[in-house]
């Protein structure tokens, strides 16, 4: 059976088995089986998997020995490491098993190679920006693998990561790029909100009150507009990637309705994608691997109308290798793409309904 073959019956078998858990929990919260995961299952298309597989590909032959991702000024960071491996893991494989199992389980291993002993995961010498959001990837990636592997140090080092987050939230309720209780912006923020909601999944301890201090920093952030300011100190206008970051934090922190999310939702249908290939925002592949993540949990007509938008675009971008580029490197666009594309297989489980 070929890889496209069994990724649509693995899709279909998803769908199947995931209606009776999700009505299980209360008619009021069930979606229709024909609504999300039917239409993902849909949406998601052959040439959309063939692209995944491309970039997987490319993906593949661009780790390191070490189980390192990237290039430039970004040469082993582990942000892009993490996402790399999360792009593995949607595709279906774990630590060890599936096609790319041996790259998800060196992914690992980079990143518990790099946890200090306070929990910080980081090379000392990366140049990337903002180690913080290095953490939090880092941070949320491990959380997702926990389960699927019996690694006896993993457990130690994930719950100091946690640990460390808990610690370094700053009096707003929010983190910056350092892990320090200083000043916060929200772009760093949801990096930690999901770390932690993915740990909390995973059964480790998260104190209620450093979500509650959450829920309140993001919502104090948003502009009257429904969109997002970068920080509450300077305030400033609304933008799509942040935006998409704060609904998305909010839906990561457990607040799945009310006028914050609403509001938030409404403001990102006007960034609806338009085919612009053209488009050279340095936060592309971070405004959009955010944008698909809070359709996907609204569904209905947004997520139908936005899956495939963003999935034509960016198959239009794709390059001849099978990568995407971005202004970061070409491993981060192309783990932010194959993420987002694919949203609808609903494996990694911090993107779960």
């Amino acid at each position: 059976m070929d890889r496209l073959t069994r990724l649509c019956r693995t899709c279909a078998w998803i769908a199947l088995v995931s209606a009776p858990l999700v009505l299980s929990r209360g008619a009021a919260a069930a979606p229709r089986v024909d609504d999300v995961d039917r239409s993902g299952i849909e949406l998601m298309n052959p040439s959309s998997i063939r692209a995944v597989e491309r970039g997987l590909s490319y993906l593949a032959d661009r780790q390191r020995d070490d189980g390192s991702f990237g290039s430039g000024g970004w040469s082993r960071n582990v942000a892009v490491c993490a996402l790399s491996g999360m792009a593995f893991v949607a595709s279906g494989s774990t630590p060890d098993e599936g096609p790319y199992g041996e790259k998800v389980a060196h992914c690992i291993d980079f990143l518990l190679n790099n946890t200090g002993d306070e929990g910080f995961v980081h090379v000392p010498d990366d140049t990337g920006h903002g180690p913080m959001y290095g953490h939090g990837f880092a941070t949320l990636f491990l959380a997702e693998t926990y389960g699927m592997t019996m690694r006896p140090d993993m457990r130690e080092k994930l719950t100091k990561a946690v640990n460390l987050i808990v610690d370094t939230q700053n009096a707003e309720g929010g983190w910056r790029y350092q892990p320090q209780r200083r000043d916060a912006d929200i772009s760093v923020t949801i990096c930690q909100v999901m770390a932690l909601r993915s740990a909390r999944n995973a059964g480790l301890y998260v104190p209620p009150r450093t979500i509650e201090r959450c829920i309140e920093y993001v919502k104090r952030s948003q502009n009257a507009d429904g969109g997002f300011m970068y920080m509450l100190q300077q305030g400033g206008p609304s933008a799509f990637p942040r935006t998409a970051a704060g609904v998305v934090a909010l839906y990561s922190a457990g607040v799945y309705e009310g006028p914050a999310v609403q509001k938030g939702l409404t403001y990102l249908m006007d960034s609806l994608p338009r085919g612009n290939v053209l488009n050279r925002d340095s936060h592309y592949f971070y405004g959009h691997y955010y944008a698909v993540q809070a359709m996907w949990h609204a569904g209905g007509e947004k997520w139908r109308a936005w899956y495939p938008a963003i999935r034509d675009e960016l198959l239009a971008r794709q390059r001849e290798d099978g990568s995407w580029m971005d202004s970061i490197c070409p491993e981060y666009g192309t783990a932010m793409a194959c993420i987002i594309l694919q949203m609808p297989t609903n494996y990694l489980p911090i993107f779960q309904r």
